[in-house]
């Protein structure tokens, strides 16, 4: 039988002390999983790092309260169903403290602090609509595929996780430096076969393992109710029609709309990707009837993208297409009703006609003249002068010689 899991040692609330013997059985399991030797903890290097214990201890608190908390326990299972060490859990503890907007000086995103071009190439999509490295679920069963992969190639967890951390290549021409894969040379500070925080990188790890079971930290941290909690806290996956407004799903569930984005980091306009029949976004378990009794996708056939032209403005934009300003507003996180040339705009259209014929709504365009008002222009054309000022996004009835006045008849 399978040596006992550290989850299933965390999911059984043992936080009373372990003994000795029990100490021994999860550090044993800790470095047999990683195919690390017995000694990798007893070395001098080791201890130096594991003075730093108390300071891990207070970088890596939790609050119960942060919604990225949520996704541990899944996170949890969906390793354990995996044939990949469960101690890899607390590779997402030390890339990122779980964090899903973590983002690292060279781009590396998401708890797992994926590339955008390994994320692609295992699976996650990244565009203008979505970043799959932040989503929990997609992006943790993208690192169990690419450690799988990695392990295939050099043949040991360590180097999985070190290559993980420093890139294959980096990871070959260390071994072909050293002369061997052994954990020892590779790590050894004076040749510096890998960089600094590669070097460092699987100290972290078990240190990590070995502090999330800690009964002192579990319960002072509160990390062993994070991982054992109940349903209220529970998140699950649903399906909803591409081009959906999360503050549709979050009106039709009764929970606020910031919340449910907080839940859904990986879409970053707040809107699922138009260019799909379907995709998954993530509520609270127990919303899960309100969903199903009241949820009805937004009555919108599909998602345009309009870049801003000289002489346009948001009430413009809203005519032309037939929706509302503030439903613009709202898919593309707009704070107010102001717009700049060149702005990408994403509208979302009820039919599969992009914009207003002609003959409903011509556009001209009037260039002022001295002596023009804007009260005057609007007698000319025959319109209200507060629909010329909304029009034109204008704040006052101040006008420039040559200025363009967009007018809808």
């Amino acid at each position: 039988m399978r040596v006992v899991a550290l989850f299933v040692l965390i999911a059984n609330l043992l936080f009373a002390a372990f003994s000795t013997e029990n100490s021994y059985e999860v550090e044993r399991h800790i470095l047999k999983s990683l195919d690390l030797p017995v000694d990798f903890v007893h070395t001098e290097r080791f201890h130096r790092f594991a003075k730093k214990y108390d300071i891990y201890k207070k970088i890596h608190l939790f609050d119960p309260k942060d919604t990225q908390t949520y996704f541990i326990p899944d996170l949890v299972r969906i390793i354990n169903a995996q044939n990949v060490p469960d101690v890899f859990l607390y590779m997402a503890m030390a890339e990122s403290r779980f964090a899903a907007h973590a983002r690292s000086n060279k781009s590396a995103v998401g708890i797992w602090q994926f590339l955008p071009q390994t994320a692609k190439r295992f699976g996650l999509r990244i565009d203008r609509y979505v970043d799959e490295r932040r989503d929990p679920y997609k992006s943790t069963n993208a690192a169990i595929r690419y450690l799988k992969y990695l392990h295939k190639m050099f043949g040991k967890w360590y180097l999985a996780a070190l290559a993980y951390n420093a890139g294959q290549g980096t990871v070959l021409k260390a071994i072909k430096r050293a002369g061997t894969d052994d954990v020892f040379v590779l790590l050894d500070e004076k040749k510096k076969y890998l960089p600094k925080e590669s070097r460092l990188y699987l100290y972290k790890i078990v240190m990590l393992a070995l502090m999330a079971n800690d009964s002192d930290y579990l319960l002072s941290r509160d990390l062993g109710y994070i991982m054992t909690r109940g349903e209220d806290y529970d998140i699950m996956p649903v399906e909803v029609r591409g081009g959906e407004y999360l503050g549709n799903i979050a009106r039709a569930i009764k929970v606020r709309y910031s919340y449910l984005k907080e839940l859904n980091p990986q879409l970053r306009r707040g809107i699922t990707p138009p260019d799909t029949p379907r995709y998954t976004v993530y509520i609270p378990r127990l919303k899960f009837f309100d969903f199903k009794e009241h949820y009805k996708p937004a009555p919108f056939k599909s998602v345009i993208a309009h870049k801003v032209q000289k002489g346009e403005s948001l009430y413009v934009l809203a005519r032309r297409y037939g929706v509302s300003a503030k439903t613009i507003m709202r898919y593309n996180s707009l704070h107010s009703a102001t717009i700049r040339v060149g702005q990408k705009l994403l509208i979302p259209v009820r039919g599969h006609k992009r914009v207003r014929s002609a003959k409903r709504g011509k556009k001209q365009i009037y260039h002022v003249k001295k002596g023009d008002t804007l009260y005057a222009i609007a007698k000319k054309f025959g319109v209200d002068p507060k629909k010329l000022k909304v029009w034109n996004d204008k704040k006052d009835d101040i006008l420039k010689i040559g200025e363009r006045i967009v007018v809808l008849q």
